[in-house]
């Protein structure tokens, strides 16, 4: 049912904590569900540094924020924003269909950071122009 890599990430998440005085903070999820993630960026002209996360839900919410931090660590602002659930799906070598969910959240979570460092920075970031975390599709749980 589940991949090898999404086995491993679950079992040995990397990235796992916080960031004290982070650069960037987003937290998504619905707690009605129990699939919560929240991800710390230190971001240094404009090069993601580190990243951590903290997530409350499923061995596949947390084998997904797992990966996306994977996938963004020493990356630029530019490419992080381009980080998909797709790509996360296909960094763990997929994802049963009901939980698939876990990789959008992890998607969003990526974006809801670089919109909060963009908001304390005053820097604009391609790609997040018009975006609103208020507006993001809550996710559910199957």
């Amino acid at each position: 049912m589940y991949t090898e890599t999404v086995m491993d990430h679950f079992r040995n998440p990397r990235n796992v904590g916080s960031i004290e005085n982070a650069d960037g903070v987003g937290q998504v999820g619905n707690p009605k569900c129990g699939d919560i993630m929240k991800i710390y960026l230190k971001i240094n002209d404009d090069i993601i540094e580190d990243v951590k996360f903290e997530t409350f839900g499923c061995g596949s919410a947390i084998a997904s924020s797992s990966m996306a931090t994977e996938l963004i660590k020493g990356k630029s602002i530019d490419d992080a924003v381009d980080l998909s659930n797709k790509a996360v799906i296909e960094a763990l070598g997929g994802l049963p269909p009901v939980k698939v969910h876990c990789s959008v959240l992890a998607e969003q979570a990526v974006k809801s950071a670089l919109y909060n460092y963009s908001q304390k920075t005053g820097k604009t970031i391609k790609g997040l122009e018009n975006y609103n975390p208020e507006e993001e599709e809550d996710i559910h749980c199957q």
